[in-house]
């Protein structure tokens, strides 16, 4: 017996072996993330100590103003296809909330909705913007809903894509790094172990239109999602899930700027009932389903997408009050 748990414990250890192997990953070096992904026009905002906010802020500079908020576990690139059509017309600031990108960690280690919300707002003071159109992608969609109900005088108009909200919205085929994330000893297991490929399954689960997936965007998640700081959020984000803000129609129908819904068909990570479910709390919005597109529409069909989004703005009326 004794001989039989000496081997079991050796081929334990040599397993726990290999998949370090395998997968370890250490965090990516900031500057050479930072050389990497940012842009001419990317700025950071030193919001309070140790909290330093990475944005852009490009496009129209006179034109109306349009805020956009990306997804979890993702970063303001996702905007960049919208930015190229939209910034035309529109001045659209991006921003990597506190978690993601290269803003990195929140000293305050808070990284839900409300803490969101603060973050995007208090960017905006600092950019003297008092009225704006907002929107925002998955998690990004939820901290814009709750973003409109807490600062309703600040905003024209709201956009929600594949948006987060609706409660005990069943996903149908979730992203391998999700359901990794939602497991407690696989969890911890992600401080160290973040192999390229569990963000190659991932992005091809989130996305129906495989043929926007190569590999500098699949770089682009793993190398930012191991940014220092991103993966203890992430941790911490999962780890709260359940007191991430959830939406009620009773709520939601407090909205009552005009608003645009985008949503994937075939989004496996938040169903396309929830587009319906957000269209019914709000029956001034406008919803538009994209056939055979998965949950992130502005990479899968940017140009379709940002038309729409173009188009709808160019509906809106016009306002004279926005610095």
């Amino acid at each position: 017996m004794k001989r039989l748990i000496k081997w079991l414990v050796i081929l334990l250890l040599a397993a726990v072996a290999g998949i370090f192997v395998w997968g370890y990953a250490p965090d990516t070096d900031a500057a050479k993330m930072e050389r990497k992904y940012s842009s001419a026009a990317s700025r950071f905002a030193e919001l309070e100590p140790g909290l330093r906010v990475h944005y852009r802020d490009e496009g129209k500079a006179d034109g109306r103003v349009l805020v956009l908020i990306h997804g979890s576990n993702a970063s303001l690139h996702t905007w960049e296809p919208w930015v190229k059509t939209i910034g035309k017309d529109y001045r659209v600031i991006s921003m990597d909330l506190p978690g993601h990108g290269l803003t990195g960690k929140n000293p305050a280690g808070v990284y839900d909705n409300a803490s969101y919300v603060s973050v995007v707002d208090r960017l905006l003071v600092k950019l003297k913007i008092n009225k704006a159109v907002i929107g925002g992608n998955s998690m990004g969609g939820g901290v814009t809903w709750l973003y409109t109900l807490t600062h309703p005088e600040k905003i024209d108009a709201m956009l929600l894509v594949d948006a987060s909200g609706q409660p005990y919205a069943k996903s149908g085929n979730t992203p391998l790094g999700f359901r990794l994330m939602r497991m407690p000893i696989l969890k911890e297991a992600a401080r160290f172990i973040a192999p390229r490929s569990i963000f190659e399954s991932s992005v091809k689960t989130s996305m129906s239109v495989q043929s926007k997936i190569d590999d500098k965007l699949i770089d682009r998640y793993s190398e930012l999602n191991r940014y220092p700081g991103n993966r203890e959020a992430t941790m911490q984000r999962f780890a709260n899930f359940k007191s991430m803000t959830p939406g009620t129609k009773e709520r939601l129908a407090g909205i009552k700027v005009p608003v645009l819904i985008l949503w994937g068909a075939e989004d496996n990570l938040i169903p396309v009932s929830a587009a319906q479910w957000f269209a019914d709390a709000m029956p001034q919005a406008r919803l538009i389903i994209y056939p055979a597109v998965g949950h992130i529409p502005m990479e899968e069909i940017p140009e379709k997408s940002a038309a729409d989004v173009k188009a709808w703005l160019e509906g809106l009326p016009s306002d004279k009050t926005q610095s």
